[in-house]
């Protein structure tokens, strides 16, 4: 229990996918400019990286392994990933549609979002378990979903904020994002063994 909760806070915090790892950067600058936007996002990442984190590990485990084809992981896990995101997409647009176009273009490209094929390869080398691999990719798309929530938070509260002319728009969103990944950087000190 105490290396799953190891997993857990690692993936949160010191080993977090945006600010450490420096994965899923394009839905992250993409949707973080409302909160509700952001948090659908962070829903979607959490059912498709948890998901894909299983199906990829049994995947590999019990199809890739026993076959000799270890070196079609990548390929596997992107048609594993790709099939999951075109399965909540078709969900969002029947039963949640102002989510589905308030995603707009970034809920497709969930499928090419590293984070995701990130925790799938990560899972991988790291020689995790099943029960690790989906702890792993939950927590690492829970790290992803608060990455994008206090990002989302801070950036509506910088649309009313005295910023100079040439820092308005993406320039402060990039300067204040290097900051929160340096506050994160300060969880690397802290050891969970």
């Amino acid at each position: 229990m105490a290396e799953i909760l190891v997993i857990m806070l690692a993936a949160i915090l010191t080993e977090n996918f945006i600010f450490i790892k420096f994965m899923g950067i394009c839905p992250f600058l993409g949707v973080s400019d409302k909160i509700d936007k952001s948090l659908g996002m962070g829903f979607a990442v959490i059912f498709v990286m948890t998901l894909s984190s299983a199906v990829t590990w049994v995947v590999y485990h019990f199809m890739l392994v026993p076959l000799g084809l270890e070196y079609l992981q990548t390929i596997a896990f992107i048609l594993v990933i790709a099939s999951l995101v075109q399965f909540i997409e078709m969900f969002l647009k029947k039963n949640v549609p102002a989510l589905y176009s308030s995603l707009g273009i970034f809920l497709p490209l969930i499928t090419t979002n590293c984070a995701v094929l990130g925790a799938a390869l990560l899972n991988i080398s790291n020689g995790y378990s099943f029960i690790e691999s989906v702890v792993f990719g939950f927590s690492a798309a829970v790290g992803f979903t608060l990455a994008v929530l206090i990002f989302a938070g801070i950036r509506e509260k910088l649309k009313y904020a005295d910023v100079p002319e040439s820092f308005k728009g993406t320039p402060i969103a990039l300067i204040t994002a290097g900051l929160i990944a340096m506050v994160f950087s300060g969880f690397s000190g802290i050891s969970f063994t």
